[in-house]
């Protein structure tokens, strides 16, 4: 695997730590925080993501959360690429979405990672990015459970990297993250089965996808 640019073999450690330090800002518990809502991880999910950010009541601290979330990872995989190229890109983004998962500031409890993998899949293959938003529409608007609607769009994303020939690297970044998401949303997976997720607009209180 070649990466170009002046730092040669210490890209992929540059990319993979500035990636992480990116992608580990929790930028959902920073805007509650400066908004003056507390610790958005005392709330719902207990997670710093858009979707419990929303449980605070403000749709605009959850749609900025969403933004920054996905532009953390997006800005990653730009960044590194344009600097050492693709394969850089890929690790960069991949360890944003990490970082956001898990943030060392936070003991490794961050977000569930939807937000950051849609920042991540639009900037490194858009159409990969538009196949996964659509099922991830329909299936939000038909059964309107944010976590079955993440894990559909991962799960179409990682059949869209196949589908559409991605090159390698790019397979095996989507791949990481889908896993990373699937085993993120474990506990939803399992309130899934057992009929008590609830719903996107449901009630401040439960758990639910962050």
């Amino acid at each position: 695997m070649a990466f170009s640019g002046e730092f040669g073999a210490f890209a992929p450690v540059l990319a993979v730590s500035g990636g992480y330090l990116l992608g580990s800002i929790p930028f959902g518990l920073v805007i509650t925080k400066m908004a003056g809502l507390g610790d958005i991880r005392a709330i719902g999910s207990g997670n710093i993501g858009a979707t419990n950010v929303l449980r605070t009541g403000r749709k605009d601290l959850a749609a900025a959360t969403f933004l920054l979330d996905a532009g953390k990872a997006a800005f990653a995989f730009l960044i590194f690429s344009a600097l050492f190229g693709r394969e850089a890109g890929y690790w960069a983004g991949g360890a944003a979405f990490i970082g956001h998962c898990f943030p060392v500031w936070l003991r490794f409890q961050g977000g569930k990672g939807v937000a950051s993998f849609f920042g991540l899949l639009f900037a490194a293959f858009w159409l990969d990015g538009v196949i996964a938003a659509l099922v991830w529409l329909a299936v939000a608007f038909v059964w309107r459970f944010s976590s079955l609607a993440g894990l559909a769009a991962a799960g179409a994303a990682f059949a869209g990297a196949f589908a559409l020939r991605l090159p390698p690297g790019g397979v095996i970044m989507v791949g990481v993250v889908v896993a990373v998401i699937f085993w993120r949303h474990r506990a939803n997976i399992g309130r899934l089965f057992k009929g008590t997720e609830p719903r996107i607009g449901a009630g401040q209180s439960k758990p639910a996808n962050a």
